[in-house]
């Protein structure tokens, strides 16, 4: 009888370890789960996708998504507009648009493609009463291909042809290589020559990065941003690729 109570005693201690083991295999897994839902939704947030810096555009490289809002900058922002600014529309306009733009980022194409496009069509365009300012704002750290565009934007400028220029980079979003950059002067009946040499040599550069240094002076943190200026030097901020008619409620605030 002792001897079959200790065998009894034995087979309940190992039924008793195999369910203590197996409990601390269900936990485990839970745990584990935890963990990895736990990072999973970590990882939602610092992605570029969900925290709005970026996502894979045409170029296959990561391209930002700025917010789709007119939330910015509050009170009257420092605009510096510059003689050789490309203007689109009247120079004497009694409000500019400034843009602050980069050629690869695909939100800056929707609003090229949209809020641009209606604000060319636009009796505030066509009267004379609001003009356009393009100023280069190339993230780099996410555009790979966008310094050397807005380089190549400002080479065609000093041949007066900006805005021809402008609009091929942005109708050939997903080719801003150099060799596609040389192929659109061409295109554009710029002196190749000249065009080359600049592009090449860097000559653009300091004008590019003064400018992006403007725009964050400005208040600009993603692109596309724009502020709206009047006579009286009061600002409107108006950031991401949003309808035209969130621009006309800025030109109104500004009139």
């Amino acid at each position: 009888m002792k001897g079959g109570i200790i065998n009894m005693n034995e087979e309940h201690q190992e039924k008793e370890k195999d369910v203590t083991i197996k409990i601390r295999k269900q936990d485990l897994w839970k745990y584990a789960t935890f963990i990895f839902a736990a990072l999973f939704v970590i990882s939602l947030f610092w992605h570029p996708f969900f925290n709005g810096t970026g996502t894979t555009g045409p170029t296959g490289n990561t391209q930002q998504i700025p917010p789709d809002t007119t939330t910015g900058p509050t009170g009257n922002l420092k605009v510096n507009i510059e003689a050789n600014d490309p203007v689109l529309g009247s120079k004497n306009a009694p409000i500019t648009i400034v843009e602050y733009s980069d050629f690869q980022c695909p939100f800056c194409e929707r609003a090229y493609s949209g809020a641009i496009a209606s604000f060319k069509q636009s009796d505030y365009f066509k009267s004379g009463k609001v003009n356009l300012v393009y100023k280069e704002f190339p993230l780099n750290s996410i555009h790979p291909f966008a310094q050397k565009a807005a380089e190549a934007a400002e080479c065609a400028n000093r041949q007066g042809k900006f805005w021809e220029y402008h609009n091929m980079l942005f109708e050939n979003q997903q080719a801003l290589d150099i060799p596609s950059l040389k192929s659109y002067a061409t295109k554009v009946g710029l002196d190749t020559t000249k065009f080359n040499k600049c592009l090449d040599s860097g000559e653009a550069k300091d004008e590019v990065d003064k400018e992006e240094q403007q725009a964050q002076t400005a208040g600009g943190q993603g692109t596309p941003y724009f502020v709206l200026i009047n006579k009286d030097g009061k600002t409107q901020a108006v950031s991401g690729a949003v309808p035209w008619s969130n621009f006309e409620s800025a030109i109104t605030a500004l009139s």
